[in-house]
């Protein structure tokens, strides 16, 4: 008998664990000659940390928008302009943006329309040797 509920409970916490399992992540890198597959990596993190707060969505891919955007110097100026609007005084040479594909939770709430595909950028900033710094996001 205690054979059997051995199995059973071994059974059952096997099945939780392939039930908790999350969709992957599509990732696409893109052709850069700016940054490294490390580089874009950190900015992955960054971005995950805050997707995850974002309690039922589930998130399908991310993709490099491009070098043209990241060396644009109109962007790195936006980055360090959000900067000083938030009394922060770190100033960034480096610009990268992704662009995301999610659902929205089942049942909606919030500001979530329910079980609704959305696609939003992500844009980070960093120092020459810094850490990604996420500076916006959304639509």
């Amino acid at each position: 008998m205690k054979r059997i509920v051995k199995i059973v409970l071994a059974l059952t916490i096997v099945l939780t664990l392939v039930g908790c399992q999350k969709n992957k992540v599509e990732i696409d890198y893109g052709n850069s000659s700016v940054y490294t597959k490390e580089d874009m990596d950190e900015a992955i993190k960054v971005i995950m940390k805050e997707f995850n707060k974002m309690d039922g969505c589930e998130l399908h891919s991310l993709s490099y928008t491009s070098d043209e955007l990241s060396l644009d110097p109109d962007n790195i100026e936006w980055m360090n302009d959000l900067e000083k609007a938030n009394d922060n005084k770190e100033t960034f040479t480096q610009f990268i943006e992704f662009e995301s594909s999610f659902r929205s939770p089942k049942n909606g709430g919030g500001a979530w329309q329910a079980n609704k595909e959305y696609g939003w950028v992500w844009c980070l900033a960093r120092s020459d040797n810094g850490k990604w710094k996420l500076m916006t996001w959304g639509y």
